[in-house]
């Protein structure tokens, strides 16, 4: 067992009062070490670095800042699995395959952010006056505060940190308490790549105790939070009384819609992935099925035979589909929101109950009250409820009978539908063809409704941690 210290001004520091707490493993409860417990002191200090650490990255040339960020691309890309493979699967329960899928996405992220190192593009516009001139800049906030969540904690992690980086931001961070050792992980990674010290800063520590300190810290410029619908509204309005910017992605409860002419078994596999990848601890899991009347039969039968079939155990074994949820409160909310459903009428197809430990069994509901939580609120976990629609338009309906929208998908052979549904869902994405949990580094990722403000990703990330100044100047007449 090993005891682990914050980032806090380039110096490895414990808390300021000298407590820790103790970080274990989903999959076997074991302690996999302490780190420190951090509270208003420490992250005073942290948002005290982090200003000093702003001057000196922001007065980096780009070309300075897209190299430390292409540095630290290359050192995941050579040491990833040496660095955070372990970390990834003992801490967040993941699975090898997961595990190494955030490895490489994270690659991915720190090149695509270099890149935009040098796209911080401004404009000018006319004037009705010849004589005058105007130009529109982009310039860092100042010290971004993140708050990353335990679901994906190096590849979300990443994103959350290298687009503000890449802006000319300086960062302080609060990882979920349930995995703040990649975290710790990655901002030595970011220091060993040539990022100065100051402007990496992270605390470990419990959300009323630290992430409160942070979010209403008057030296934080922004926050940016991945997180649930609760929290994001918590922070908006702490962040709203101090007119900071947001960036906030949150809960989602996306729609898969299964059209009549889909091939009920290849849907139920898409349906499959996108729903009990990681136990569906995933914001963009399509918890919601929506199916065409004329192939509802055989795609619950196809899809009970796939959530059967899902291979279900050691962590590190490549075959294994998913872990165990993060801990017991998490399989307390699920198995509240199946046995609500039931009891509300619902059929359970497979599933609802516990396998071992904190891994629950591929859970498929059928036709839930659309009061139910299980339809209605985000259960982060296995958990897919199917309903019948009799057609498109219903399937939309239903779609958009939500108060959620980060992510969608529809699964149909004949683009013209897949186009009109993907105009008519409300939703920050919808996905023809495939399920509803896409990444792609360049894309803007956010949401509708309860699923958050702004979108993470590419030069939308940029933009959003950026400030537009408008700078005119009279140039007066021509020299005669």
């Amino acid at each position: 067992m090993q005891n682990y210290d914050m980032l806090i001004g380039g110096a490895e520091v414990p808390s300021a009062n000298g407590t820790t707490f103790a970080v274990t493993a989903p999959a076997s409860d074991d302690v996999l070490g302490h780190v420190p417990r951090a509270g208003a002191k420490d992250v005073g200090d942290a948002v005290a670095a982090a200003a000093r650490g702003f001057d000196a990255w922001f007065r980096l040339r780009p070309a300075q800042r897209e190299a430390a960020l292409l540095r630290a691309a290359e050192l995941v890309a050579a040491e990833g699995e040496a660095r955070f493979l372990d970390t990834l699967i003992d801490e967040s329960g993941s699975t090898i395959t997961k595990a190494r899928g955030e490895i490489s996405y994270t690659v991915d992220l720190l090149r695509t952010a270099a890149g935009e190192a040098r796209r911080l593009y401004g404009e000018t516009f006319p004037n009705d006056d010849p004589h005058r001139i105007s130009m529109v800049f982009r310039e860092p906030l100042g010290v971004v505060g993140v708050v990353s969540p335990y679901n994906a904690p190096l590849s979300l992690l990443t994103k959350m940190c290298a687009f503000p980086l890449a802006a000319g931001n300086s960062l302080v961070v609060k990882p979920s308490e349930e995995t703040p050792l990649t975290a710790l992980a990655f901002g030595r990674l970011l220091w060993d790549a040539g990022v100065p010290p100051e402007a990496v800063n992270i605390v470990t520590g419990f959300g009323a105790e630290c992430g409160s300190e942070l979010v209403n810290h008057p030296g934080v410029r922004c926050i940016a939070l991945t997180g649930s619908t609760n929290t994001g509204i918590a922070v908006g309005q702490a962040g709203l009384k101090q007119m900071r910017r947001m960036q906030l992605e949150l809960g989602g409860k996306s729609a898969l819609l299964v059209l009549r002419d889909a091939d009920p078994a290849e849907a139920a596999k898409i349906a499959a992935q996108g729903i009990f990848t990681h136990s569906g601890q995933i914001c963009m899991a399509n918890s919601r099925i929506v199916v065409a009347k004329e192939v509802y039969a055989p795609f619950i039968a196809a899809l009970k035979a796939e959530a059967e079939s899902l291979h279900l155990g050691d962590l590190r074994d490549e075959k294994t589909v998913y872990g165990p949820l993060i801990n017991g409160r998490a399989v307390e909310k699920v198995l509240e929101h199946v046995k609500e459903a039931i009891d509300g009428g619902a059929g359970l197809l497979t599933g609802g109950e516990v396998l071992q430990g904190l891994v629950v069994k591929p859970t498929v509901l059928l036709d839930p009250p659309r009061t139910s939580r299980a339809w209605r609120e985000e259960s982060f976990g296995p958990v897919a409820s199917v309903v019948q629609a009799e057609d498109l338009e219903q399937a939309i309906a239903i779609a958009n009978d939500c108060d959620y929208g980060l992510s969608a998908a529809v699964l149909t052979n004949n683009l013209q539908w897949g186009l009109h549904a993907a105009r008519r869902i409300a939703s920050g994405a919808v996905h023809i063809g495939m399920h509803a949990f896409q990444s792609n580094a360049l894309a803007p990722i956010g949401g509708v409704g309860l699923s958050g403000v702004g979108r993470s990703g590419g030069h939308y990330s940029t933009e959003e941690f950026t400030e537009m100044k408008w700078i005119s100047a009279d140039v007066g007449s021509l020299p005669r």
